[in-house]
């Protein structure tokens, strides 16, 4: 697997690269870990470890208790819940740890591992980076210092998990759902309890799809990546709005009464103009990524709303927040974070203050998600090239550059090399779907010419 920890904690094919093994050894050695750190100091540690219905994530589960518990932490299971669950629960519980087990979006054979520090929070960059080096030594035969008799961690169920995570997220809403028809769409994911629960006590009448999992269905032509189901159950059942979750439900995207797509650029816009108004987008700040769309940067500049940019991913969204107390932000993906009701991202309260926002506004979701136009974008791999010289090569930058000055401010360009594969990425955005054609095919020329 190369490095374990990417940049959404362990992932891997199940039993194959994600072994329970591997579980089991990763768990002890963040036990150790964290215990170094001082964050067990003068108390008996307690984790808190949930899961995705997946099927590995049974055994990979067990061996993950079973890692914790031989190092002397005890442990809450509180079964299949939502990442953003796991997470919530860590700190509403003052736990000194969070383990969630799921692959996300992936597909069904693939698991991973993810932990959450006290609080909630992801782990630092330097411990997992600790955590890896630990489990490297004591793989290679150094022993661990293992506690005996009353010192081992004692396992229980924590069955009240669900409804203390479902009484959070309608406590936070800002006014209720009632008057609304809503399609939801689980996945077959660690949601499809959760969700339906939440929406149905706020007080909107339901349609749920997508509900049963069965340990092999997780993701299979549903949910946020597959969002042709969804479409068609809001037009036929004639609801308001359909939201769409992920394996672990830690992202949303949503359909109009239309059964158009709204994707994460535009759920920011509007949660962004609706806690402007009630005065909790701190800064009137939104934080999202490079990869956002053009069109949601000219909607926030154009209703006075400052738009800072990371690089590509969720964590360094939540890092940007976090540093500068920002209250919102997020991807195209639909990964929304509302740090004042979570500490990641979490597709459950996404899609119940986007709820939230039509039922106060009396206004539909499509004439909410107008307030940005998405201008159209074309994506092109370029492989097979030297990606480490992107920002280096002087006739590649002056092949940029004629680009920039063509789209003029109606357009932009991006190139970045892919974090695992030898490509470029070439993105071009453009008022015109022709021009931005034109400009990325010149574009991926250029890179096949400079970095070849």
């Amino acid at each position: 697997m190369g490095r374990l920890f990417g940049t959404d904690g362990v992932r891997g094919v199940a039993n194959a690269d994600l072994t329970a093994e591997l579980a089991l050894g990763l768990s002890v050695a963040a036990a150790h870990v964290l215990a170094e750190a001082g964050t067990f100091a003068g108390h008996r540690a307690t984790a808190v470890v949930g899961r995705d219905p997946r099927a590995s994530g049974e055994f990979l589960e067990a061996a993950v208790v079973a890692g914790l518990a031989s190092a002397g932490v005890d442990v809450l299971r509180v079964g299949v819940l939502p990442t953003p669950a796991v997470a919530h629960l860590t700190g509403a519980l003052g736990a000194d740890l969070g383990v969630m087990l799921s692959a996300s979006h992936n597909a069904m054979p693939d698991n991973g591992i993810k932990f959450f520090a006290r609080g909630g929070h992801k782990l630092a960059d330097e411990l997992e980076d600790r955590i890896e080096s630990v489990y490297a030594e004591h793989r290679t035969g150094a022993p661990w210092d293992r506690p005996t008799g009353a010192g081992v961690g004692r396992v229980r169920d924590y069955d009240p998990g669900l409804d203390q995570y479902v009484a959070h997220l309608v406590g936070v809403l800002p006014n209720r759902l009632d008057g609304l028809k809503i399609v939801l769409d689980e996945a077959h994911g660690a949601a499809s309890r959760v969700s339906p629960e939440a929406f149905a006590r706020a007080g909107a009448e339901l349609v749920t799809i997508g509900a049963v999992p069965d340990g092999l269905n997780i993701n299979e032509g549903c949910g946020s990546t597959h969002l042709d189901l969804l479409k068609a159950a809001v037009v036929e059942h004639g609801a308001d709005l359909g939201i769409a979750h992920d394996g672990d439900a830690d992202r949303c995207l949503a359909v109009d009464h239309t059964g158009a797509e709204v994707d994460g650029d535009q759920i920011l816009a509007v949660l962004a103009l609706a806690m402007r108004e009630r005065e909790a987008l701190r800064e009137d700040t939104v934080v999202a990524t490079v990869m956002s769309n053009l069109g949601f940067k000219l909607a926030m500049e154009r209703e006075g709303i400052r738009f800072v940019q990371t690089a590509v991913g969720d964590r360094y969204v939540l890092e940007e927040m976090k540093d500068k107390g920002f209250a919102l932000g997020g991807e195209q993906s639909g990964h929304v974070i509302i740090l004042d009701h979570a500490t990641t991202g979490d597709g459950t309260l996404t899609g119940l203050m986007l709820a939230a926002r039509v039922a106060q506004s009396g206004r539909t979701l499509r004439d909410l998600a107008s307030v940005m136009e998405r201008l159209p974008q074309v994506l092109i791999n370029v492989p097979d090239v030297d990606k480490s010289r992107v920002t280096t090569s002087a006739e590649l930058a002056a092949a940029v550059s004629e680009s920039e000055r063509e789209l003029g401010s109606t357009g932009r360009v991006l190139l970045r090399p892919s974090g695992t594969e030898p490509l470029v990425r070439v993105m071009v955005e453009a008022a015109d779907i022709e021009q931005a054609r034109s400009v990325a095919g010149r574009l991926a020329d250029a890179v096949k010419s400079a970095l070849g």
